[in-house]
C-alpha cells in the first residue's frame, strides 16, 4: 500500500472520533511488512482523559501486537500533525517513519510550532507531511465550524 492508502485508514479512524463527538483525528501503525498492527482515534471525550489522543491509542495497540515497546520498522500515519505528547510517544517507541496529513498550527511538533524531532534525542524518524492534507484538514474544519455554529458533531 502507498502512504495515501494508509492515510485513508487513518481517516476512517478520524470519522469514528467524529461520530463519538470528539475531534476527528485518526491514526494507524503499520509494521515493516505493511500490515496494520495498531489503530486509534481521539477518545478524550469518551474516556474523559487528556492523553487519549489517536497516536497514543494506535501506539499502545501496536506495542501489544508486537509484544514490545519498540516499534522498529514501523510507520505511523496520523491525520493531524502530532502534538508534543504524541511526538514524544513516537520518539519513545522508536518509530522510524511518521506520516501526517494536516498541519496543526497550535500544537504541531513537526515544524508548525516547533520540531521536536530536530532535538538531540538520539533518534530521529523520517517525517512526511501533507498526505491527503485537504481531506484531513477539511474534516477538522467542518468539525470546528460546526462547534462555532453550535451544531452537534
Amino acid at each position: 500500500m502507498e502512504r495515501e492508502d494508509y492515510m485513508a485508514l487513518a481517516l476512517k479512524e478520524a470519522r469514528l472520533a467524529l461520530a463519538a463527538g470528539d475531534v476527528p483525528v485518526g491514526c494507524v501503525v503499520a509494521d515493516a511488512a505493511g500490515r496494520v498492527i495498531g489503530w486509534g482515534h481521539n477518545r478524550r471525550e469518551e474516556r474523559r482523559s487528556a492523553v487519549r489522543h489517536a497516536e497514543i491509542e494506535a501506539i499502545e495497540a501496536a506495542c501489544a501486537a508486537v509484544g514490545s515497546w519498540r516499534l522498529d520498522g514501523c510507520a505511523l500515519y496520523v491525520t493531524l500533525e502530532p502534538c508534543p505528547m504524541c511526538a514524544g510517544a513516537v520518539l519513545n517507541a522508536r518509530i522510524p517513519t511518521l506520516v501526517y496529513g494536516a498541519k496543526e498550527p497550535v500544537t504541531g511538533s513537526c515544524g508548525s510550532v516547533l520540531n521536536l524531532f530536530e532535538e538531540r534525542y538520539g533518534f530521529r524518524p523520517a517525517i512526511y507531511g501533507g498526505v491527503r492534507e485537504a481531506e484531513c484538514a477539511g474534516l477538522l474544519r467542518d468539525f470546528f465550524g460546526g462547534l462555532r455554529r453550535g451544531e452537534e458533531s
